[in-house]
């Protein structure tokens, strides 16, 4: 059976989380200067996402804070969690982060990676019933992207099929869980159509090219994941079938086995500490299409022994240096808890 997050773990990953999340730096800023008047430390420019070394890590921090206060409720940190929430996702802050997003020049910003991190937040503060009102604080924002993203995604001829943060189908799969959540039917519909037009006829995967040397997602697999959040399962296994037809024996072989970090000695590098953030995505992916084969079937040891491979070769360095802290536990969060 796959590991499962347990109370210990979520404990350990809230400690790291919390410890970035308002870290003021270092922090890699994506800013276009229109004028003197935009030279702003990030705190001015973001009053929400001013942490993590980035605005997206720092997003997917308090997504990973959300979610493990709705798994595990009786957390020690579970009191600073909704502190933090309750302080940051206010409508006066969102109304700030909004301004950034609608200043000239900003149409691109965090596109995609960022935009999806930030709907998966949206979603899982829709779960928590117990607190919708930051889920309600966070909505203006979240509405801008749904909004950017019924404009970009038809306009957008083909994928990304990267292995960093352009990557479409990871995109397309985060965005997912807000349509599902806000029972967005046209959302849902354009997330599905675009799928299907960038990835439907897709077929014999040889997943060439894998693993990239600074890869923190697998194209192959994160495609796979995206198909699985979007199509019905019996579509999904027939286009699963067409798209990696010998994954059962498996083929191709390199995306079974952990990539081998080559200066594993140092993870001050961020490239580096991508290879990590690979193993724990891949095991999200092999969960991800376990799930869509159901208990009892041939392929289902396989897919474990892939899984529980990746995951030991990624766990040991969630905990670690900066370059890779403030980012990995969310994606052994992604592994571990399956939706």
């Amino acid at each position: 059976m796959a590991r499962r997050l347990s109370a210990a773990q979520a404990g350990h990953f809230a400690g790291i989380a919390l410890g970035h999340v308002r870290r003021a730096y270092p922090f890699q800023l994506s800013h276009v200067l229109q004028g003197p008047d935009d030279a702003l430390p990030p705190h001015r420019l973001h009053p929400v996402f001013h942490g993590s070394y980035d605005w997206h890590s720092c997003v997917h921090g308090h997504w990973m804070l959300a979610r493990l206060l709705r798994r595990f409720p009786d957390l020690a940190a579970a009191p600073r969690i909704r502190a933090l929430l309750d302080e940051g996702l206010t409508p006066e802050r969102i109304a700030g982060e909004c301004a950034y997003f609608d200043a000239p020049g900003r149409a691109g910003f965090e596109r995609p990676y960022g935009w999806a991190w930030l709907l998966a937040l949206s979603a899982e503060l829709r779960r928590h019933r117990d607190a919708p009102h930051r889920a309600e604080a966070l909505a203006p924002l979240a509405d801008r992207i749904v909004r950017r993203l019924h404009d970009f995604l038809p306009r957008m001829a083909y994928p990304v099929r990267t292995g960093t943060h352009a990557n479409t189908a990871f995109a397309l799969a985060l965005a997912h869980d807000h349509a599902a959540a806000e029972a967005d039917a046209a959302f849902h519909a354009l997330l599905r159509d675009t799928a299907l037009r960038w990835y439907g006829d897709d077929t014999d995967c040889p997943a060439w090219g894998e693993p990239d040397g600074d890869a923190f997602l697998s194209p192959a697999l994160v495609e796979a994941e995206c198909m699985r959040r979007l199509l019905p399962r019996p579509d999904y296994l027939r286009w699963l079938n067409r798209f990696l037809p010998r994954w059962g024996a498996g083929e191709p072989a390199v995306l079974f086995a952990p990539v081998r970090v080559g200066d594993a000695s140092n993870r001050s590098d961020g490239k580096i500490a991508h290879l990590d953030g690979l193993q724990l995505s891949r095991a999200w992916c092999w969960n991800g299409i376990a799930q869509a084969l159901g208990p009892g079937d041939p392929r289902g040891p396989r897919i474990a022994a892939a899984v529980e491979a990746h995951l030991q070769a990624g766990l040991p360095h969630v905990a670690g240096d900066y370059m890779g802290s403030h980012w990995l536990a969310s994606f052994a969060v992604l592994a571990l808890d399956a939706d």
